[in-house]
């Protein structure tokens, strides 16, 4: 399938999506409709190789299809990406590398397995975030111990997008007997929803309201092959060497929130009369001037996303390339909020109306520049490197 028609897909979900967002948002609810809709469109599939059944797409593929569901609904297009995050990362290592990292044979057919249950439909959500730590991966309190079968699993995840509609979750935990100190022995498991893993309702948040990310407790048994590349301690290695699904794959959300805010506010402009003149508003300069500016931050946030998603495809593991992606993330999270904003300001008190369209976007555009990495790390990190130091050693906080 190629890039435009599977673009063409996630432009028709996002017409459904952005039909049901106000009454997801309304609920905090989970968007069991449009994930059936991602289902159906084979979406899931996205970045499982096409010898598995799945679309074979790459990472710039997969920021052009985030950004279009985002169009529809942010937080849908969120729970997306978590599932793409994992099927991304599985799929994206090459085999050689995992053999040079030390990956047993085993690893493959797991890993093989997992990807084609996304083909199936199954979805995948991401479990990294603790109270106190965030989503620094080196501060990471969950704890895993090696049993006779497999390991033991035990923490607790503050928040887990889809949490108790996905059907395992992407884990990380620190072996129990590492000290406390920013080079703990941290791991990757695939963890099944079921027993031992207790969700909390604990989600009720000002934006991206439709994504359950919920709490999670994990006092859990799982099989030896849940160890992500039958390997541990390879979070920290993964995180600073190829980024991107930690990093940009979140920025893919944000511009597409940013171009949603964008689009409504020109309908919003054109539909609105003032003092008995049809689309007044559009009449005033400086409410064009804020929509212009809104427009170029928009799109110079599409381009930043759009040159990271192609470096990544050419050249994953790059320096440059993992600048471009900390980059994508920083102007993509700071122009969704103040895309957001300006236009909010354009259109006037009307579009701040509770359950109205604009008044959803500025929420969930305000979690842009917040999510991790934040745009201050995502800063700190482009500093660092731009002052020819190393981001892992060269500064006193460390982005993971």
């Amino acid at each position: 399938m190629s890039t435009s028609e599977a673009v063409a897909l996630a432009a028709r979900c996002a017409k459904s999506f952005a039909a049901r967002a106000a009454v997801y948002d309304a609920d905090a609810a989970f968007p069991a409709d449009d994930v059936e809709e991602l289902r159906d469109s084979g979406l899931l599939g996205l970045l499982v190789p096409t010898r598995l059944g799945g679309m074979g797409a790459g990472f710039e593929e997969y920021t052009r299809v985030a950004s279009t569901l985002a169009r529809g609904s942010g937080s849908t297009a969120l729970v997306f990406n978590m599932h793409a995050s994992v099927t991304g990362s599985l799929a994206g290592v090459p085999d050689d590398m995992a053999r040079e990292l030390g990956a047993p044979e085993s690893f493959f057919a797991r890993r093989d397995e997992i990807l084609e249950a996304a083909v199936d439909g199954v979805l995948y959500g991401v479990a990294i975030t603790e109270r106190e730590a965030g989503s620094r991966l080196s501060a990471t309190q969950a704890t895993y111990r090696r049993t006779d079968t497999g390991y033991r699993i035990t923490g607790h995840k503050s928040v887990a997008t889809g949490a108790g509609h996905v059907g395992a979750y992407l884990v990380t935990a620190r072996a129990e007997d590492t000290a406390d100190g920013d080079d703990p022995s941290v791991s990757y498991f695939i963890v099944p929803h079921g027993d031992g893993v207790t969700v909390e309702q604990s989600w009720d948040p000002l934006g991206m309201r439709a994504t359950a990310s919920n709490a999670v407790t994990l006092d859990v048994d799982v099989d030896a092959d849940a160890l992500v590349g039958g390997i541990e301690g390879l979070t920290l290695l993964l995180a600073y060497a190829m980024p991107q699904w930690l990093v940009a794959s979140y920025a893919a959300v944000y511009v597409g929130v940013a171009q949603a805010a964008v689009d409504e506010t020109v309908e919003y402009l054109q539909r609105r009369s003032v003092a008995g003149t049809p689309a007044g508003l559009t009449r005033v300069g400086f409410i064009r001037g804020r929509l212009g500016r809104a427009d170029a931050a928009a799109e110079s946030a599409r381009l930043a996303l759009e040159e990271a998603g192609r470096q990544v495809d050419r050249a994953p593991g790059d320096p440059d390339t993992n600048r471009a992606i900390y980059r994508a993330k920083l102007v993509a999270g700071d122009a969704a909020m103040s895309v957001a904003a300006s236009c909010t300001e354009a259109c006037g008190l009307g579009a701040l109306r509770r359950g109205s369209a604009l008044e959803r976007l500025f929420r969930d555009a305000r979690s842009g520049a917040i999510m991790p990495p934040s745009s201050d790390v995502c800063a700190d990190v482009l500093g660092t490197a731009a002052l020819g130091l190393d981001p892992m050693t060269g500064s006193e906080v460390r982005p993971w």
